[in-house]
């Protein structure tokens, strides 16, 4: 079977590595000059286990495995760096988040509830006033983007994968049960094509004359100068208070919040008016970031691609043989990369992916109202 992979990001360089360890040929196609130059190297690079759909979890949970053993298989550092992620609840969220807890821990996560007292003795540089606990990930943590989608494209072509860079594709379209691919370079026949385009995932799928509910939303990361003398790392902190998210990056610290005022497109300069707000909401609860100025030169933003419910859109498309979709994770591509590659190989060589229910993921859920939602949402 020969497959097209749409995107060189970490997404379809997973999906290449997972199609071609099954013996399917492989193409993959970048409309940039290099790969993971997109929303993969603009990504904050969190990973983490703690999520309210158990298949979320479960794609977690078999990520960080992939990414334990990722150096001896491809050769190439994933980063993963266990320094956790510490949610800040406040009040009116710890019934349903001890419930979850218990799921999470159900499935195999290493998660506990941090007593306030024990917040305030474990990390003394927060402020947490309105804060009733704290939820720890031990295994979550960071990783290198680049670094996982360079070692999966490069496992991929040691298979028989090929990559093209600067290889838009401008028209598809299906002809006598194959697919039928113009880029400006040439014309390329396949069997099946994953959609790994990420926030331009719905714009691509309108070649084809599908209609994805999928729209790219700017993110801006900030970053400071380096503050000395301070205990780092952190973990990922996340205020559930204001949404503010905040992590070390050596000495210094990136940290951000999503816009939801902001409309979508595809908008890569940083806002720099949004930042007096995120500021706003962050040294009340990040004190010690007044101790440090911003550098300008290392802030940036990126695009997720997100859809009505924060999840991503997974497996075969309804109606159109031999089209796949792999987007759509609002932000959560990068943590669940390796095993979206599983789900796609999976969909494609044996007609459903078995691995994982992607049920509450693929596209026809917009069509009914039983869908479980992530209520995770960073």
């Amino acid at each position: 079977m020969k497959v097209a992979v749409i995107g060189a990001g970490i997404v379809g360089a997973s999906c290449a590595f997972h199609l071609s360890r099954r013996g399917a040929r492989v193409i993959v196609l970048e409309r940039a000059v290099q790969a993971a130059s997109g929303s993969t190297a603009r990504s904050a690079a969190g990973i983490r286990q703690q999520f309210s759909h158990p298949e979320n979890v479960r794609m977690s949970l078999y990520s960080a495995s992939v990414l334990e053993r990722f150096q001896r298989s491809t050769g190439h550092d994933p980063g993963y760096s266990r320094v956790g992620y510490l949610f800040l609840l406040p009040p009116e969220l710890l019934a349903s988040w001890q419930q979850q807890l218990v799921m999470q821990q159900q499935l195999g996560v290493r998660v506990r509830l941090l007593t306030l007292d024990e917040t305030t003795s474990r990390f003394p540089y927060l402020a947490l006033e309105g804060v009733a606990a704290a939820s720890l990930g031990i295994d979550d943590g960071i990783v290198d983007p680049h670094a996982i989608t360079m070692g999966f494209l490069a496992a991929a072509r040691k298979l028989g994968s090929k990559l093209r860079l600067q290889s838009e594709v401008l028209e598809l379209s299906r002809h006598r049960g194959s697919w039928q691919l113009v880029t400006r370079q040439e014309t390329l026949t396949v069997d099946a094509v994953i959609n790994a385009a990420g926030p331009a995932a719905a714009e691509l799928a309108g070649r084809a004359g599908i209609e994805l509910p999928l729209e790219p939303m700017r993110r801006n990361v900030y970053t400071t100068t380096p503050i000395p003398n301070f205990p780092h790392p952190t973990p990922l902190l996340v205020d559930m208070n204001t949404g503010v998210y905040l992590r070390s990056e050596g000495p210094r610290f990136i940290f951000g919040l999503s816009n939801p005022g902001e409309p979508p497109g595809f908008n890569l300069a940083v806002d720099w008016a949004w930042l007096e707000h995120t500021l706003a909401e962050a040294l009340p609860r990040f004190p010690f970031l007044a101790t440090a100025s911003l550098d300008r030169q290392a802030c940036w933003a990126g695009l997720y691609a997100v859809t009505p419910d924060h999840s991503p859109i997974l497996g075969r498309m309804p109606g159109v043989e031999g089209f796949f979709n792999a987007c759509g994770f609002s932000g959560h591509g990068v943590q669940h990369a390796p095993a979206t590659g599983k789900i796609l190989a999976e969909e494609v060589i044996d007609g459903e992916a078995s691995s994982f229910a992607i049920d509450d993921f693929r596209f026809e859920r917009f069509t009914r109202e039983s869908a479980a939602r992530e209520i995770m949402i960073v």
